[in-house]
């Protein structure tokens, strides 16, 4: 047995609205869920962006049928990476210009993997990346 893949990539952003801003108006992200100043969920191909405000999500408990889903945040810049197709490869780095994103550095990997990385308002760090990278197919699993 093992898990099918990853269901939930998790950041956090104490300003939740400019997180929601970028995310739908760069990489046109569907919000599915939200809860003022406490989050916003966002669907991903197969996946879901989560993104929380810590300091919501450190002291306040939210139940669910009453169960209580865990505490949790975390301080710092986050990292996480969207798989871009190879093809759309240049087209994505227009785009980040063209919204006046810049380009924290570009990695041309030993395995002929691409990877761009910017920052969002909050300061995580968000990798656009071709598959290959990892040696994975750009077919959805």
């Amino acid at each position: 047995m093992k898990p099918l893949g990853i269901l939930e990539t998790c950041l956090y952003a104490r300003d939740l609205e400019a997180a929601e801003r970028f995310y739908t108006s760069l990489f046109e992200l569907e919000v599915i869920a939200r809860m003022p100043g406490r989050h916003v969920f966002f669907r991903c191909g197969r996946g879901v962006l989560l993104i929380f405000n810590p300091d919501k999500t450190e002291a306040e408990t939210v139940l669910i049928d009453e169960t209580a889903v865990p505490r949790h945040g975390a301080r710092g810049a986050g990292h996480m990476a969207f798989a871009v197709p190879e093809a759309e490869f240049e087209t994505w780095r227009g785009r980040l210009a063209a919204a006046g994103v810049a380009v924290e550095v570009e990695i041309v990997w030993p395995n002929g993997g691409r990877s761009l990385y910017l920052r969002d308002p909050a300061g995580n760090s968000v990798e656009l990346a071709t598959p290959r990278l990892w040696g994975l197919s750009e077919e959805p699993s």
